[in-house]
């Protein structure tokens, strides 16, 4: 059986000192769990998150990069910046980056190859919004996003990329998938990868669901057959609730 791989997303929240609390508090709390755990913090909290992990069972990722190296694009990180400064991890392509910054398929295609060039493992995000899951066309929007989000990864590079499944329309709102919807959608996108890797390389792919998963449901969601872990949003931000999703599942 997989370990589960569960992964804090603090989105816009925390500075230095604030970084500096939460990770402190959250070390002894997961230092014997045998899951993986990843906090996505801001740019401005990655030193600090690197130095402060450094030793421990918890491993740094960053919320975006760009797809290039150098260049006049103001604002933006590229990836080899992230690993000099000693990230393992980076979000790609998260629901809301496609909503308010206009990512696509394709850029999140770019930022994936890119980051895997650079010797980061992008956590790259897919899901659905209510309207899409509500008309029937869930499994053709996450088979759009699978066939040209991963367009041109190989399958040898996709052994270094973790997915995130999250329906849009339960981020953020309190409403989370049943244990069920969660499994069903992620064994979907899981036979969308096998159709174009394999099944074996598919099994292997980590899949985690990203829905408003809490302290309270988390158990339930990670006992599923499909679901390898979860991408958290607000519950990360307590180091408390975040342990005890990192330690539902033993």
């Amino acid at each position: 059986m997989k370990n589960k791989i569960i992964a804090g997303n603090w989105k816009m929240n925390k500075n230095r000192v604030e970084a500096e609390q939460l990770i402190t508090e959250l070390i002894p709390l997961v230092k014997d769990t045998r899951n993986t755990v990843i906090i996505c913090v801001p740019f401005t909290d990655l030193n600090e998150a690197v130095k402060l992990t450094k030793g421990t069972n918890i491993h740094v990722g960053a919320q975006n990069c760009h797809w290039k190296e150098s260049g006049a694009y103001t604002g933006e990180i590229a990836p080899s910046m992230l690993k000099e400064i000693g990230v393992e991890y980076v979000v790609i392509g998260h629901s809301e980056r496609r909503t308010y910054f206009g990512e696509t398929d394709e850029t999140v295609l770019l930022r994936t190859k890119a980051a895997l060039a650079a010797g980061l493992k992008p956590i790259v995000c897919i899901g659905e919004t209510l309207s899409e899951r509500n008309s029937g066309n869930m499994e053709n929007v996450l088979r759009r996003q699978v066939v040209e989000g991963f367009k041109d990864v190989t399958a040898e590079e996709l052994q270094n990329v973790i997915v995130a499944y999250e329906p849009v329309w339960a981020i953020g709102t309190g409403v989370t998938a049943t244990d069920e919807q969660a499994n069903d959608a992620i064994g979907f996108v899981r036979s969308v990868f096998a159709e174009k890797y394999g099944k074996k390389v598919a099994d292997a792919l980590y899949i985690q669901y990203g829905g408003s998963m809490n302290d309270g449901n988390a158990k339930g969601l990670l006992a599923m057959s499909e679901i390898d872990g979860g991408l958290i949003g607000g519950a990360s931000l307590v180091a408390g609730k975040f342990a005890a999703i990192v330690n539902a599942h033993k």
